[in-house]
């Protein structure tokens, strides 16, 4: 695994879940998406974060990817709950981020 293939994973999920939060508070009941509106925000964050650490090779970037790692399963648990065609893809390239990321962790 190279920091290369992780970092790419991270940017697509962060793309994702940017994507998805928008798309979620057009949605008509935008209460019933509170979870994953929350959950995309933090992803992205953290993905971002992932991905930085990774370019300026931290020495805290494993760390970092087994925390990103958990976030992006979270996300994509909660975004699985929903039929939504955004909802459904954030949860496909969260999965493989949290993957990726896990296998970066260790």
């Amino acid at each position: 695994m190279t920091y290369d293939e992780c970092i790419q994973a991270c940017l697509e999920c962060m793309e994702a879940c940017n994507n998805c939060y928008s798309a979620c508070l057009q949605e008509q009941d935008v209460n019933m998406m509170a979870e994953c509106i929350r959950l995309d925000r933090e992803c992205a964050d953290i993905c971002g974060y992932a991905a930085q650490s990774m370019q300026r090779s931290s020495r805290f970037a494993k760390e970092i990817c087994g925390v990103c790692a958990i976030i992006c399963q979270a996300c994509g648990d909660e975004c699985a709950k929903h039929e939504h065609d955004h909802c459904q893809h954030c949860a496909k390239i969260c999965q493989h981020c949290a993957n990726v990321c896990r296998d970066m962790a260790s």
